[in-house]
């Protein structure tokens, strides 16, 4: 008979039990949060660190690798944190050992790595059985106490051995070497600060508990990365982030120019932004070079040894290096934003979002609880000590006696007990002492360490009875971390690494032109709307092939550098850049999937942008204004509404302004001549009204200056020209119908 599938005390039911799905995936959801909240992805606020590196900083001292003593296989390490606190994957745990261990990753390591523990261009580390490791001097203070009593622990997860709920901390760890994780619903990010400025700024915050933010900020300038760099945030954008713990900061990396002998130069970076990987940076900027997207570098060379070297030739040596150095910042991490977001666990419990003064606050708060219990930890030590000191001087003063019970008492305990009246600790510290301790017991000696000990006992009351006592003791711990870590006694660690300054300006449109290769085009416009930029400057349209139906409606020369303007009878204007537009193999690709335009206008004109000019716009019903080139430069696809025009009028002419008087044709073949004074300059709307029509609408219109004369050209190419006397009867006010166009006016109506 097979096994039966139902459980033993089922009595044959099918004993299903009915579950509220979604309130269960409610219930093991939020369990899953906050246990990745809680114990993986946010630090604590009191002493910076995560679960694991927690465990890890734990573990190295059970196997006492202080700084001083000797180091350790990585591997032991891991297998004694994996073994008895942190139950997950080895490589994740001596991934975190490694980090604490990168000098290009913390601004102040936790572990001292003996080993190749991985470089800045992104390589691994070895595997541990390779690698071995101690702590720090760092690592130390943040353990600074711990068996003293000076913080809580509690089981491990299989509830064999206890750890430390936090560390005692004494090193500002949180914002020295910052932190990052993604929780679930949550992140943090906070970057390395200078430990000198933080601890200036905690002992501000001491005397002045009411210190604002910004006062704060004359300390803590800002973030002092491991790898330097310099920020290029101003001071307002800095405080703002520092005061709401969330911003970001723009870090770039550092460069000079070097003069490399009969007028060449180079540039060599020397820093780079923190979290960049070298290698895959100057890859980035290889590619970019192969695709022709930075047309002012020649060549990028990786010259580093411990140090960082990339060293950047420019194209030529008339190159501008700031715009070079601009386009390189626009399209690589040589510039990269690091975020601010200060999500941290507040009082080790609450995920909150904390400004630069409570996270010091928290900080301050913690060591002052971790010097109350270390002080009652210590007084507890003296007064024990204290007891069994009276119990020696009673078995000083009686020796003789002590001796003689303990020889013939089978009970020697109860009887001295009873005898001097001693407590069971004394007691048993008399009975415990060896033989050659009896050299020892001299009234003299006993008393004097009796003595000792009562006034550090009376000490130790005075600091636990005055709050002030404890800011002051709190005040010289960190006076002493500040010594230890700041720039005048520690010359490795101790100097700030990250600079400040503002990002010099540069024309955008310099930076912009930097970034295309400059190249001659001709930009190819189809009937239908379909866009081509040809390689050259073609002098012969005739060989351009078009779908069938199409033709070709103009065509212009341009560089790849320009922005193209096109204007569509809808009066908007779009802007497309040379270097974006289709190249010349078949035959291009249709305006609306370059931008978005409506499928019921079409393309009035095109044509190279040039700053400064001034353009004359008219609608097919005879309505026109004159508008500021700059003005209708649109950034984004959707284009720039100038001209506002109602069906069924459309756009009809877009032409450059030049000279003082604009001649107008219409469909009626009736020409007028006015002053361009005459027309209003406006940025947007829908303009004055130019000739007038009883049916029909404009056909061509022209600007001339006045004393040249009007000319056009004919059918056969002859050019006609009109004088200022001759051109008298077609001389009127603006909005007049005009006379019939002169002798010799084209059959078109065009001035050619």
């Amino acid at each position: 008979m097979g096994k039966s599938l139902l459980p033993p005390d089922s009595g044959g039911g099918d004993n299903i039990e009915p579950v509220d799905l979604k309130k269960a995936l409610e219930e093991r959801y939020l369990a899953y949060a906050l246990s990745t909240i809680m114990h993986r992805a946010l630090p604590d606020v009191r002493d910076g660190l995560k679960p694991v590196h927690r465990r890890i900083m734990h573990a190295m001292r059970l196997l006492r690798l202080n700084p001083d003593q000797g180091f350790a296989k990585c591997a032991r390490i891991v297998g004694e944190v994996m073994g008895k606190f942190h139950p997950h994957g080895d490589q994740s745990i001596y991934d975190a050992l490694v980090r604490l261990a990168q000098d290009f990753s913390m601004r102040y390591p936790l572990v001292d790595g003996q080993g190749n523990f991985g470089n800045i261009d992104g390589d691994n580390a070895a595997a541990m059985r390779y690698t071995e490791a101690r702590m720090t001097d760092v690592a130390s203070e943040l353990l600074a106490g711990i068996t003293e009593d000076a913080v809580d622990y509690r089981p491990t997860y299989n509830e064999e051995d206890e750890e430390p709920v936090v560390l005692p901390g004494a090193f500002p760890n949180l914002l020295a070497n910052g932190s990052s994780g993604i929780a679930v619903g949550m992140a943090t990010s906070i970057p390395p600060h200078n430990a000198a400025e933080l601890c200036d700024a905690a002992l501000h915050l001491i005397d002045n508990p009411d210190a604002t933010d910004e006062k704060l900020m004359d300390f803590v300038q800002g973030p002092d990365f491991p790898t330097g760099g310099i920020v290029i945030d101003s001071r307002a954008a800095i405080l703002e982030a520092y005061k709401t713990g969330r911003g970001s900061f723009r870090v770039r990396a550092k460069w000079q120019q070097e003069d490399q002998g009969r007028g060449t130069w180079a540039i060599a970076v020397t820093e780079i932004p923190y979290g960049v990987q070298k290698s895959r940076l100057i890859e980035k900027i290889a590619e970019l070079l192969m695709a022709r997207k930075l047309p002012l570098l020649d060549d990028v060379r990786d010259e580093s040894a411990e140090d960082i070297r990339i060293v950047l030739v420019p194209k030529s040596r008339t190159v501008d290096p700031g715009i070079l150095m601009e386009s390189l910042f626009k399209l690589t991490e040589l510039e990269s934003r690091f975020s601010l977001n200060m999500n941290v666990l507040s009082r080790g419990r609450v995920p909150n979002v904390l400004s630069l003064k409570d996270v010091l606050k928290e900080w301050l708060d913690h060591r002052r609880d971790v010097l109350i219990r270390r002080s009652r930890h210590r007084l507890g030590e003296i007064e024990r000590r204290l007891e069994i000191l009276a119990g020696y001087l009673v078995a000083y003063l009686n020796i003789d006696e002590v001796i003689r019970i303990i020889r013939e008492e089978d009970e020697p305990k109860p009887v001295m007990m009873a005898r001097w009246s001693l407590t069971d600790t004394q007691a048993e510290a008399i009975l415990n002492m060896r033989l050659r301790a009896l050299r020892k017991l001299e009234e003299f000696e006993i008393r004097k360490e009796f003595d000792g000990l009562s006034a550090e006992k009376k000490q130790i009351e005075a600091l636990l009875e005055s709050e002030a006592k404890q800011w002051k003791t709190i005040s010289w711990e960190i006076q002493k971390i500040r010594r230890d870590f700041g720039p005048e006694e520690n010359k490795e660690l101790g100097p700030r690494r990250t600079k400040f300054a503002e990002a010099p300006d540069h024309d955008l449109t310099d930076i912009a032109q930097a970034m295309i290769e400059k190249e001659p085009v001709t930009v190819v416009v189809s009937e239908k709307g379909w866009l081509r930029a040809m390689k050259g400057h073609l002098t012969d349209h005739s060989q351009l092939g078009f779908k069938e139906g199409d033709s070709l409606k103009l065509a212009f020369h341009a560089q790849t550098t320009d922005k193209i303007l096109v204007f569509t009878t809808g009066g908007k204007f779009y802007t497309i850049g040379a270097d974006r537009l289709p190249g010349g193999r078949g035959h291009g690709e249709p305006i609306r999937i370059i931008v978005d335009m409506e499928n019921d206008q079409d393309i009035v004109t095109a044509f190279v942008h040039e700053s400064k000019r001034k353009l004359l716009l008219a609608s097919h019903q005879g309505n026109g204004f004159v508008v500021m080139e700059d003005e209708v430069v649109a950034n984004t696809r959707k284009g720039k509404q100038v001209m506002n025009v109602k069906s069924p009028d459309e756009a009809k002419c877009c032409i450059p302004l030049v000279g003082d008087h604009l001649a107008i044709v219409g469909e009626n073949r009736k020409m007028l001549v006015f002053p361009l004074a005459e027309i209003p300059e406006m940025a947007r709307g829908k303009g004055v009204r130019l000739q007038k029509y009883k049916d029909g609408g404009v056909l061509d219109l022209k600007t001339f200056a006045i004393e040249t004369g009007l000319s056009w050209q004919d059918s056969a190419d002859r050019t006609f020209t009109k004088s200022p006397a001759e051109l008298t009867e077609w001389i009127g006010a603006r909005a007049s119908a005009g006379r019939m166009v002169p002798k010799g006016f084209p059959r078109t109506g065009k001035f050619g």
